[in-house]
């Protein structure tokens, strides 16, 4: 689901922060559009699943 501009158009200093603590802007991403749809659902009167567990980001 992660697209990546060509790489023409890449910054090196983003990919090696990419590389060293993952890609954020993706994660965000991704979460964001769990919710929305999380949120359309309980909109529509559908059940709603509850939050799982919080994935804790390892230090490193």
């Amino acid at each position: 689901m992660t697209s990546h501009p060509p790489a023409a158009d890449r910054l090196p200093v983003y990919d090696g922060l990419v590389r060293e603590r993952g890609d954020v802007v993706a994660e965000v991403r991704e979460v964001a559009e769990q919710a929305l749809d999380e949120a359309r659902r309980g909109l529509a009167g559908h059940p709603v699943s509850s939050p799982g567990p919080r994935r804790e980001r390892a230090a490193g």
